[in-house]
């Protein structure tokens, strides 16, 4: 019988607590709970979650930092961040930290219901992936080199760090050089949802990976735009 995936919710209003828990049992999921940041940390710390949910506003410790915290640990449990509508700003945060995903309070049951299962589910095929020894070693552009199992990336020989999901968006792109995605796809391919007006978390991974990657992200060498449509990954034999 296959193990049911365990998430924790990182939340400190009970109302919330309940009514997600009793849709993520719905779905076949268990869940367990913690009511402040630093409980969450330690819960997250000593146990191999499938899924954390958490919220950014927490008493004692804020969920940005337990998201910081938990990277800094190298703990690659997937994080769903949950946000108020005005903080705008944390989104972006979040997602640099390494947040997998985040969704705006107040939200429906059925978008968070699928943000949750296209979390789960990316990170079960690449563990999948990873345990199946279907991942190239390396791969190797120019002075851009991605070694795929330790997930790890060097540009003229110095580290790049890049959180989870800009890993991920990388790797597509250069899993299938020359070929033009556009922001759907990359939605699709790197979150595995298919909600439309989420086109911004696209972008702004893509700038952020820009600035990261490229000498000049005004002039890309490795992530092309391709206008009216979406973005590439650059040929071999286009690399000066």
């Amino acid at each position: 019988m296959k193990k049911a995936h365990t998430i924790l919710i990182v939340e400190d209003d009970q109302n919330i607590v309940k009514l997600v828990s009793m849709h993520l049992k719905d779905q076949g999921f268990e869940t367990e709970h913690a009511a402040t940041g630093p409980q969450g940390l330690k819960q997250s710390l000593e146990h191999d979650y499938d899924l954390i949910i958490l919220d950014i506003m927490l008493p004692g410790m804020d969920g940005l930092e337990i998201c910081r915290r938990l990277r800094a640990e190298q703990k690659p449990t997937p994080i769903l961040m949950l946000t108020a509508k005005s903080e705008e700003i944390d989104k972006v945060v979040g997602l640099e930290l390494g947040a997998d995903d985040y969704i705006t309070k107040p939200f429906s049951i059925r978008e968070f219901i699928a943000r949750v299962k296209a979390v789960t589910r990316r990170a079960q095929a690449l563990q999948e992936e990873k345990e199946a020894g279907y991942e190239e070693e390396t791969i190797q552009y120019g002075d851009l080199i991605i070694d795929v199992k330790k997930r790890r990336v060097s540009l003229e020989g110095t580290t790049v760090e890049l959180t989870p999901k800009e890993f991920d968006l990388l790797l597509m792109f250069a899993q299938n050089p020359g070929v033009a995605f556009n922001r759907q796809q990359l939605l699709e391919g790197v979150w595995g949802y298919q909600f439309e007006g989420y086109n911004h978390t696209v972008n702004s991974h893509i700038n952020r990976l820009r600035n990261k990657i490229e000498k000049d992200p005004a002039n890309p060498r490795f992530i092309k735009t391709v206008w009216g449509y979406g973005y590439r990954f650059v040929e071999t034999g286009e690399l000066l």
